[in-house]
């Protein structure tokens, strides 16, 4: 993982928790066939293209509200 990638998206999602989270199912959705959302010129692994990903704001993502009884 690209060390300047991963410092840019901690700015988008500040939790280190939520961003291991989303970063490796965008991951994953990269490695079964979905099209990047961003254009690169050099060849990104699938982790780096989801940093890009959060970095351009392509890739946000919502918390499920627990729920009380």
């Amino acid at each position: 993982m690209r060390d300047d990638y991963l410092k840019e998206a901690q700015k988008k999602i500040t939790d280190p928790m939520i961003l291991v989270n989303v970063v490796s199912r965008r991951a994953k959705q990269l490695k079964s066939g979905y099209k990047p959302l961003v254009e690169s010129l050099e060849r990104l692994s699938a982790e780096d293209m989801a940093l890009r990903e959060i970095m351009e704001g392509k890739i946000t993502y919502q918390l499920a509200e627990s729920e009380e009884d």
